[in-house]
């Protein structure tokens, strides 16, 4: 028992599909149960799955939604006051909360569906006997003893005839067979979850009520799970079971989170999230194993009765001469004594029957023909009709579009979000290190208003430090050229006529030069408490610092800092210079 893949065959690709067969609704119960609450007409159910039914309100809410949202973007999206009502808001909560209900009961009915006609144990290791279970969902629970429907014939066939299963009188799988997941459940939830689609479009309705405006992953999200749903119940198609399952628990809960907003309880924003992302998963996967229905192939066991004639005799009968008297004798008195039936069975000396009777034995064997059973491997198609097909290719088309739209929303709503939140923040935390650095450095600089001041220059800040270096090494660069040009002594006479010459302006540089000095005293403070800082800064966040770049031929230093080069030598500083001059 093998699983093969293969091309399907051309004739499940007919447009439209062929109507055949009718769909099968559930058996009538009796007795009801938590998975059975009440029975379903046939009748109804035949007519509920109508085609005009799914298109005509799947058309009806498409154009309705594309009318209230025009509607809602030319009052400006403000929300109606229904909105605001007290019973609006209850019935927002009570919508949500029987959704969730109902979504997790149609997942525990098909759970338990699953449970009724997964394979035995003994036959659970098999491939082929899961496969079985779920490609061929009408008919009796055990590989090879299926219902499927026999396109070239038009009718319904069992996979095995020989395997002691058979269909009901008007030539359809018996509604009380178990142990396929048609009978043990998907035709009941199957079909109640296709009706729920047209109730969720509510979930529109609540959007459009509060003024906003439904997406168009919203819109073709419940348009398109009509039609879905239609097409699988309608066409009895296998994979139907991965949509009644796992999207009932996506739904499940789905709308217990929305239950929890509707009452105004805060939910972590990773549920929603993983809300999505299963969603998302719930579509791949579906896609992958809706399609995989359309090529699988497997082998059954199958029964087949054949006749078996055996080979004529080739010994003759023997002759009345060398059958010996005795026998003779015994044959005439049984049968003078009416005992026939023991004188037929009276044999010869070679043991064997001879006369007549011994002639009516061998002609019984000639030609006689029996009946044997041999058990065969044969392979059948997952999927055996064209509305099966059309019904896989349907979703198909409706999952892969669903799949973009709900990564597209995934990605604008959690990773761009959170990238521009990102951002935002270190945008934020960028101009707040800008604006204390700032500050600090015209602290530093001694003017700690948010302005320039006047009759003064503030370097910027990202200057600052850089000018103040620039001034440390040319003040060290004039003291070290000083030292190198350091005059002679001179004579007590020289030094004399100097002091004479320079007597008469010292009265009018006093002022000047003490002016200076403390201008001098203020800027070696200044650069010293520059330096030190910087130098705290780089001990304390030796991991922060990075290499100071300065271009010495561009920068200068600030005006506010540095010693005016109009400002009046001391005078030391004027003997200094005469002296260098004459030498």
């Amino acid at each position: 028992m093998t699983v093969d893949f293969r091309p399907p065959p051309s004739a499940l690709f007919a447009f439209p599909p062929d109507s055949r067969p009718a769909v099968l609704p559930p058996a009538q119960q009796s007795s009801l149960s938590w998975h059975r609450p009440f029975n379903i007409p046939p009748a109804v159910y035949s007519a509920l799955l109508h085609p005009a039914v799914p298109i005509a309100i799947a058309a009806t809410y498409a154009l309705t939604v594309s009318y209230i949202n025009r509607l809602n973007r030319r009052r400006d999206y403000r929300p109606w006051a229904v909105s605001k009502t007290r019973p609006f808001r209850l019935f927002v909560v009570l919508h949500n909360v029987f959704l969730a209900v109902y979504s997790l009961w149609t997942f525990l009915g098909m759970i338990r569906a699953f449970r009724l006609s997964w394979p035995d144990p003994s036959m659970r290791s098999s491939p082929a006997a899961v496969v079985d279970c779920l490609c061929k969902i009408n008919g009796p629970r055990g590989l090879g003893n299926a219902a499927v429907y026999d396109t070239a014939a038009n009718r319904w066939t069992m996979t095995n005839p020989d395997s002691g299963y058979h269909l009901t009188p008007d030539g359809l799988p018996d509604a009380t067979d178990v142990g396929r997941l048609w009978n043990s459940g998907l035709a009941y939830f199957g079909f109640l979850f296709y009706l729920s689609k047209f109730y969720e479009v509510l979930d529109t309705a609540i959007i459009l009520a509060k003024g906003k405006r439904s997406s168009t992953l919203q819109t073709y999200h419940h348009a398109g799970a009509m039609m879905c749903m239609w097409a699988g119940i309608r066409y009895m198609a296998s994979p139907i079971w991965i949509f009644a399952l796992f999207n009932s628990l996506i739904h499940a809960m789905m709308y217990t989170y929305y239950t929890l907003t509707a009452l105004r309880v805060k939910v972590p924003t990773r549920i929603k999230r993983s809300l999505t992302t299963m969603q998302i998963a719930q579509f791949v996967i579906g896609t992958l194993l809706a399609a995989a229905h359309l090529f699988v192939s497997y082998s059954v066991p199958v029964q087949e009765s054949h006749p078996v004639t055996l080979q004529p005799l080739t010994e003759t009968i023997p002759s009345q001469d060398t059958t010996g008297l005795l026998p003779w004798l015994k044959k005439l008195a049984f049968r003078a004594a009416g005992a026939d039936g023991v004188a037929a069975n009276v044999l010869s000396a070679n043991r064997t029957l001879f006369g007549a009777d011994g002639s009516h034995a061998v002609h019984a064997l000639v030609n006689h023909r029996e009946l044997r059973k041999q058990t065969l491997q044969t392979s059948v198609p997952c999927i055996n009709t064209s509305g099966q097909a059309f019904a896989i290719w349907l979703n198909l088309v409706y999952l892969l579009p669903l799949t973009f739209l709900f990564v597209r929303f995934f990605i604008r709503s959690y990773l761009r979000r959170t990238n521009e939140h990102q951002h935002h923040a270190a945008e934020k935390a960028i101009k707040d290190v800008t604006r204390e650095i700032s500050k600090a450095v015209r602290e530093m600089h001694g003017n700690t208003s948010d302005g320039p001041s006047s009759g003064s220059s503030t370097p910027r800040p990202e200057r600052a430090y850089e000018a103040n270096v620039l001034d440390l090494l040319n003040r060290k660069q004039r003291i070290a050229e000083r030292e190198i040009t350091k005059p002679t002594p001179l004579t007590p006479a020289q030094e004399e006529t100097l002091e004479n010459q320079e007597n008469q302006s010292t009265a009018t540089s006093t002022a000047i030069d003490v002016a200076t000095v403390t201008q001098e005293q203020k800027y070696e403070a200044n650069l010293k408490d520059v330096m030190t800082a910087e130098e705290k800064a780089i001990d304390s966040h030796p991991e922060e610092s990075t290499a100071l770049s300065v271009d010495y031929e561009a920068a200068s230093p600030s005006p506010s800092h540095s010693p005016s080069p109009s400002a009046p030598m001391s005078h030391a500083q004027r003997r200094k210079k005469k002296a260098a001059k004459r030498h």
